[in-house]
């Protein structure tokens, strides 16, 4: 069986050398993330992010916050913003006032979880990404609203899911996707699905299978060998991913391969 749309990456040989050499070395030029996350209880996915795409590169970064962390955070964390929440601290569907503005500002936006359960937060990504047309990464807990209403990604391009193989299983049930995504498969089964899958639909995949980081976007698949601690590689990969994808709109499957070594 033919599988030239399959690429296997090492973190001693990247697939894309040239995409390392070719970084901005101004930081003026090196992109604009937003990042979006936290609620009442603990704004960590957030405050992790901001140093993780710092540390990747990105030239310019804002941080949006419920307004319920305001009193708690501001005084620690000068990076924060802050939009409207609900009594229970977590976004409140008016936020999308202060959300689009600021994405519409970012050349990328990364909703980094820590986000909470709440009924007002779903309606205000649905609004969110039905609305901004630009580069969103979803990751950690802000996976769980896809999978809740798979129609948000279904058709919709420029959309990058950072997420455990578990979700990834839920995520393929919800959108009726005919081959079943098993703990048990091996790898090259794995690759096999993920082709599929993102030939099938625009959006992009980073997940974790059998100690490889896999890739998918428009049908192709790369492959990193990885010893990430599965407690923190989503948000870490999703942040790395989020920055070189900005700087490489033009190039997203080798964006993304690079961003995983």
């Amino acid at each position: 069986m033919d599988h030239s749309y399959w690429q296997r990456q090492t973190a001693d040989k990247p697939l894309f050398p040239d995409l390392l050499w070719s970084r901005p070395e101004n930081r003026a030029h090196a992109g604009k993330l937003l990042i979006v996350g936290g609620n009442a209880h603990g704004f960590a996915a957030a405050a992790e992010a901001y140093a993780l795409a710092n540390s990747a590169g990105a030239g310019k970064i804002r941080v949006l916050l419920p307004d319920a962390l305001q009193k708690s955070v501001g005084p620690m964390f000068a990076a924060g913003e802050y939009a409207p929440s609900t009594p229970s601290g977590s976004f409140a569907q008016t936020a999308l006032g202060e959300l689009l503005p600021m994405a519409h500002w970012a050349d990328g936006v990364l909703l980094a979880g820590d986000l909470g359960r709440n009924s007002e937060t779903a309606i205000l990504i649905e609004k969110f990404l039905t609305k901004h047309p630009g580069q969103v990464t979803l990751t950690k807990d802000a996976i769980e609203y896809i999978t809740s209403q798979p129609a948000l990604v279904r058709e919709r391009a420029n959309t990058l899911l950072v997420l455990s193989f578990s979700q990834l299983q839920k995520l393929a049930v919800e959108l009726k996707f005919p081959i079943a995504f098993t703990s048990g498969m091996d790898l090259l089964r794995a690759v096999d699905a993920l082709h599929e899958l993102s030939g099938a639909f625009p959006f992009a995949i980073i997940t974790r299978h059998l100690d490889n980081l896999l890739v998918a976007i428009g049908g192709q698949v790369s492959s990193t060998p990885c010893k990430v601690d599965e407690r923190v590689w989503r948000l870490k990969k999703a942040s790395s991913a989020a920055v070189w994808r900005l700087q490489n709109p033009s190039k997203p499957f080798e964006a993304l391969t690079t961003a995983v070594a």
